[in-house]
């Protein structure tokens, strides 16, 4: 396809199209109103000027006779541009005036008539039109009194003149203005097509430019470069998932088979057939936990979860995630309470009880306070699980007093299969935090990890239900 051809075919252009019919449209509506008004102004004043003649012409009939009103027709049309006037006998035979011709019948009806004319002195067969006025006198006699029409037709010319290149001027600025805003249109669209290809072509670090107006085209340049960034987060997740998975789980199904196959070498009894098993069972498990991890967090980020959307309160949550977690803590020698204000919420109840779970685990396995227990009492509460309102955000969350996450570690801690190096000794998949923070992010929303001095603060930022805020 020509370059032309792209450019008239461009929703621009036809848009300029449409628009600049619709002006035409408009525009002959108004010149035709206006040559309308203008052709019934000038018509008024010819007929005001052809009353007042002929109530004075009548006038003198009535007070001077026959030969007065003659004797004043003669003189009035003797006067350089005057007007048309006629006395003609009841058979309609001129008697005084300037007009040497009419149509057929004008004399015959009483009234106002527009008609051709041809005055006395002129020698030309040219006609002209003038609209008359004709009176019926007493003893039969006619009185006509008109005004010629070519001052009408002068001031209708000028008007049709000026509104044809006037049309003109506007089709040809129109059609250019078109073409302009086409072309501008359609350099930006071919700017961003150069770049979609690209993507297309697999390299997903390029984004479409964005120019300084702000305009529709801007606008969706934004959105799209905002779901490029998307994409290619999830891309680069799903890269790093299949490494992690490469990496993470050989460890664990290697550790199950040299087991199954010290077991069928070494062992000689029913006792150590079974305890294989059960090590290889709890394995199993473990690599189940994994991979439900991996399910869920798949599931909050594609969106599947939106479905199952209800009304709910945080501290329900809070206090029933207190209630199945305190025994685990008690345990581990901690204390676990909640301080839980109404906070409504509207998400994925399974979803966010799954994700505070994940963080209260996280405390319990990794938040233990300092040794000194007189230092951990004056501290408060070993972990405490906290819901409150923050303006339009709902603050769901876990605050311990362990060593906590340094600031430089928090963007990374919440990457998937992340382990950092004080968690390698302890049981684990590193998938808690990624969870959280994908129920958080599928929720409009996001995780906070931040100093609990000293411990970690991990909370859930999620919008009030009703608030339409959206968390970054």
């Amino acid at each position: 396809m020509t370059a032309f051809g792209k450019l008239i075919r461009t929703t621009a252009f036809r848009l300029t199209l449409v628009y600049l019919l619709l002006f035409v449209l408009f525009a002959l509506t108004l010149v035709g109103y206006f040559a309308w008004n203008t052709r019934r102004l000038v018509t008024e004043q010819i007929s005001e000027t052809v009353v007042s003649e002929t109530n004075e012409l009548i006038e003198r009939f009535e007070s001077n006779g026959l030969r007065g009103l003659v004797t004043a027709v003669e003189n009035r049309a003797l006067r350089p541009g005057s007007n048309l006037y006629l006395v003609a006998t009841p058979a309609g035979q001129g008697v005084a005036g300037n007009v040497g011709s009419l149509e057929p019948g004008v004399l015959d009806r009483s009234g106002w008539a527009e008609t051709s004319y041809r005055r006395l002195e002129e020698t030309d067969v040219a006609e002209h039109r003038a609209l008359v006025r004709v009176t019926q006198l007493s003893g039969g006699f006619r009185l006509l009194v008109g005004r010629d029409l070519e001052e009408r037709r002068r001031v209708f010319g000028v008007v049709a003149a000026a509104a044809q290149w006037s049309f003109l001027v506007v089709i040809v600025l129109g059609l250019g203005g078109g073409v302009l805003v086409a072309r501008r249109v359609l350099t930006r669209i071919d700017a961003m097509t150069g770049t979609t290809q690209r993507i297309m072509a697999g390299d997903l670090s390029e984004r479409l430019p964005i120019g300084r107006s702000g305009d529709e085209l801007d606008r969706l340049a934004g959105n799209l470069n905002a779901m490029l960034e998307r994409i290619e987060a999830l891309m680069r997740g799903l890269q790093e998932v299949s490494d992690n998975i490469a990496h993470d789980l050989k460890t664990p199904l290697t550790r199950m088979r040299n087991r199954a196959e010290e077991a069928l070498a070494k062992s000689g009894n029913e006792a150590d057939y079974r305890a294989a098993l059960e090590r290889t069972i709890d394995e199993s498990d473990a690599l189940i936990r994994t991979f439900n991890a991996l399910l869920m967090i798949a599931r909050a980020e594609s969106g599947q979860a939106r479905g199952d959307m209800s009304d709910f309160d945080a501290a329900d949550v809070a206090h029933g995630i207190h209630e199945l977690y305190e025994p685990l803590a008690e345990d581990d020698g901690l204390t676990l309470s909640v301080e839980a204000i109404s906070a409504p919420l509207h998400g994925n109840r399974e979803l966010i009880s799954q994700a505070l779970a994940n963080l209260v685990e996280n405390a319990i396995k990794y938040g233990k306070p300092p040794a000194d227990r007189a230092a951990s009492e004056a501290q408060g509460t070993d972990i405490v699980i906290r819901s409150e309102l923050e303006g339009d955000t709902v603050l769901l969350g876990v605050a311990d007093h362990g060593p906590g996450i340094p600031a430089e570690d928090r963007a990374r801690a919440v990457e998937r299969f992340v382990r950092l190096e004080a968690s390698r000794t302890l049981p684990g998949s590193g998938l808690g935090l990624s969870l959280a923070s994908a129920v958080a992010t599928l929720h409009g929303g996001g995780l906070r990890l931040s100093d609990n001095h000293p411990g970690l603060r991990a909370t859930l930022v999620l919008p009030r239900r009703g608030a339409e805020q959206k968390i970054a």
